[in-house]
């Protein structure tokens, strides 16, 4: 037995077991059929985390260093998507601009994802060094399950966070170990991925530990599936039914900003909303800017909608623009309009709340003009949209089934809290209008897809999807598809709804378990000083043979 090695022995360099750890990681997101691997690829990450933290010579600077380069890998894997946007020639760049754009995109938004994920490993190392490790050292598979909940939280707060890697994405296609995230958000399952990695790790390093670990990691997956298969196997009392239809046109970027495309516009969109409603269809939800115009200043495309809805005699929801520059402020919207069987366009009208950085608006334009000119120009769009200020929730007609809808457009959809104040305004269905065609069809479009099926989850609503080119979609209260058009194609499905109106208890508490991670991991290291430090020891693992390491 002489020549046995632990694996932590085998791989004793903490960086390359950080880095291999985020990267199988990151292909569970991108090929989310092998998610449940993603309950132990953390394993080396985790491993090389605690080995780093022990080192007497790992600085605080070093710290930072590896979890930034970790989080970069992580993030570069999982945006390996942007090479697909070549070439930008839709918003009138050339090949050698369009390069620069998607290396600045590919290469600089996991830097900015980077620069705050470093500060888990900072914060893990820094903690290290207290006294609260020492006297519990179970506790670092918590607190870095916690660091690593508020830094995905964090990116949500900016225009420079994203939050489009979640963990919990890589469970997608595996419906019950989703469903506590109807409990405690989405943050809690990423959580709950994050400790049950962080327990077999001890496990791993220290196997003096492992029944204990193993009954710890044991007990939070089975719970998990056990709670979400009791959902999936008891589904809630059906409430009214709403037979709804999304349309996709399969009308890329290129063509949809063509001056000359306007009538194969009208034509694409009037024959599949008439088919749908053909087959039943009540509520017809178009994709974002499927009518790249101004609808509330043109009469004609006003004439052509009202129109449609009285011959579908359905309820259409169109995405157009809404521009009023006489209003205070003035309104430049990213919009959606809803028309009635009767062909009355709502006073109501949704405007996307978050727009995209780059597409929609520049942020810091002076300074990125500066630095990378290209970049600035982007968008397809005249000047920068101004966002949404709140959920403009539309009221179904009264030959519907009496509810209200909830609106998102696109990037809306993977900012959890938008959702969140719908449902909590009254929202008994939730919408996502979006366009995804500068995607075509790489793993970006089921990435964002899926950030759909996890809103349809916590906040316990139906969701439709409408697309420019796909994914479009029907989602029930539980992530489940129950219709759905592939990407890249031509089409529409119809589907029953539900209208739903009780509330999980995410939409009650709402991150209330992130503000929970936050606090856990301020008052923690103060505990620790208010304990005083203990008798000073290095850290020893043992083997399965009791063998130190």
């Amino acid at each position: 037995m002489s020549g046995w090695k632990p694996l932590s022995s085998a791989f004793g360099r903490p960086l390359p077991l950080m880095l291999i750890g985020a990267v199988l990681t990151a292909l569970t997101l991108v090929f989310p059929a092998i998610g449940l691997l993603e309950w132990v690829t953390m394993i080396p990450l985790f491993v090389g985390v605690y080995r780093l933290a022990e080192r007497a010579d790992c600085t605080l600077r070093r710290a930072y260093g590896y979890g930034f380069l970790t989080v970069y890998v992580f993030y570069f894997v999982i945006y390996h998507w942007f090479l697909r946007l070549y070439p930008l020639d839709f918003v009138g760049m050339d090949n050698a601009s369009s390069a620069i754009v998607i290396a600045a995109g590919w290469f600089g938004l996991p830097i900015l994802q980077a620069a705050t994920g470093g500060l888990i490993f900072l914060t893990f190392r820094w903690m290290h060094k207290t006294s609260i490790f020492a006297r519990a050292p179970m506790l670092r598979p918590i607190v870095f399950a916690a660091l690593w909940v508020v830094f995905e939280w964090s990116s949500t707060l900016s225009w420079a966070g994203v939050p489009w890697g979640r963990l919990c994405l890589g469970q997608i296609e595996m419906l019950p170990m989703l469903q506590s995230a109807s409990l405690l958000g989405s943050y809690f399952v990423s959580f709950l991925i994050l400790a049950v990695n962080g327990f077999l790790a001890v496990l791993v390093l220290d196997r003096t530990k492992s029944l204990l670990c193993g009954i710890i990691a044991a007990s939070i997956f089975c719970s998990n599936l056990l709670f979400g298969a009791a959902v999936r196997l008891c589904p809630e009392k059906q409430g009214e039914t709403l037979r709804v239809a999304v349309i996709q046109g399969n009308i890329n970027s290129h063509e949809k900003w063509d001056s000359n495309s306007g009538n194969n516009i009208r034509k694409t969109y009037r024959d599949l909303s008439l088919a749908a409603a053909g087959q039943g269809a009540e509520f017809i939800v178009w994709p974002e800017s499927a009518l790249p115009y101004e609808l509330n200043r043109s009469a004609s495309l006003q004439k052509y909608v009202s129109e449609l809805a009285i011959e579908c005699n359905a309820t259409l929801i169109v995405g157009a623009f809404y521009r009023d520059h006489e209003s205070d402020p003035p309104r430049n919207d990213n919009a959606l309009f809803m028309i009635t069987p009767d062909g009355e366009i709502s006073e109501t009208v949704y405007a996307k709340r978050h727009l995209v950085p780059f597409g929609e608006y520049v942020p810091m334009r002076d300074l990125i003009m500066f630095l990378i000119p290209p970049l600035a120009e982007l968008s397809a769009l005249d000047s920068d949209l101004t966002p949404g200020i709140d959920s403009a929730l539309f009221a179904l007609p009264e030959e519907l089934p009496k509810g209200k809808v909830g609106s998102l457009i696109c990037f809306d959809s993977i900012y959890e809290q938008l959702t969140l104040d719908s449902v909590r305004d009254g929202a008994n269905l939730m919408l996502v209008s979006s366009n995804d065609s500068w995607f075509y069809d790489s793993a970006a479009v089921y990435q964002h897809q899926a950030q759909a099926q996890l809103r349809a989850i916590e906040s316990g609503r139906y969701l439709v999807r409408s697309a420019n080119t796909g994914i479009s979609s029907v989602i029930s209260d539980e992530g489940e598809i129950l219709a759905w058009l592939d990407p890249l194609t031509k089409g529409y499905r119809v589907a029953d709804v539900q209208m739903r109106t009780r509330h999980t208890l995410y939409n009650v508490v709402g991150n209330l378990f992130v503000y929970l991670c936050l606090a856990f991991v301020i008052l923690l290291p103060i505990l620790g000083k208010l304990l005083g430090e203990p008798q000073k020891r290095p850290i020893v693992w043992k083997n399965h043979y009791g063998k130190t390491k």
